[in-house]
């Protein structure tokens, strides 16, 4: 496997990643978001208020997006591996 190879192989896997994990990040972000204007009007600084909601939706968040992130899991690991003879030289 030559440096162009690995750097597409890496460059699909970064996006991936980016892909399955822009959602949950976004929905933390939102939550932190409206619990901190919630706390703020309200003068209530205590953590267990702004950790345990967020925490309930990025759990339910990948719970409820679970099939769409096995689909794309799959999907790219069925990719990797049939592209595989390509990166080990064989083809």
């Amino acid at each position: 496997m030559g440096p162009d190879e690995a750097a597409e192989l890496m460059r699909h896997l970064l996006r991936e990643a980016l892909i399955l994990s822009a959602p949950v990040l976004l929905a933390a972000c939102v939550t932190s978001l409206l619990i901190s204007l919630l706390q703020t009007l309200t003068s209530l600084q205590d953590q267990t208020i702004s950790t345990v909601p967020r925490l309930l939706v990025v759990v339910g968040l990948l719970l409820a997006a679970l099939p769409w992130y096995l689909g794309r899991l799959m999907s790219y690991t069925t990719g990797l591996f049939s592209d595989f003879h390509r990166f080990l030289g064989q083809g």
